[in-house]
């Protein structure tokens, strides 16, 4: 049986769902609400700043589901602004 080459990229579909996935992590990481003061909650930022760092290195983009401070997802403004 012949093996085929692995590709050198992820495909459209698999970067989705490398998202879809990365978003639940991202949830994941952030539910807890820790003391900034105690180890779990450094060690969950470290884990998050890698997260983030893939997701924009995998997807070429920034991260669109990030909510900063409750506000909502992150949006250029737009010429009404």
């Amino acid at each position: 049986m012949a093996r085929s080459k692995p590709s050198k990229q992820l495909s459209q579909a698999d970067i989705e769902r490398f998202l879809v996935a990365a978003e639940a992590l991202h949830k994941s990481i952030i539910k807890p609400f820790i003391s900034p003061h105690w180890d779990h909650y450094r060690t969950t930022r470290v884990l998050h700043e890698a997260l983030l760092k893939a997701v924009r290195e995998v997807s070429g983009r920034e991260v669109e589901f990030i909510q900063w401070n409750t506000t909502g997802p992150v949006r250029p403004p737009t010429a009404r602004d």
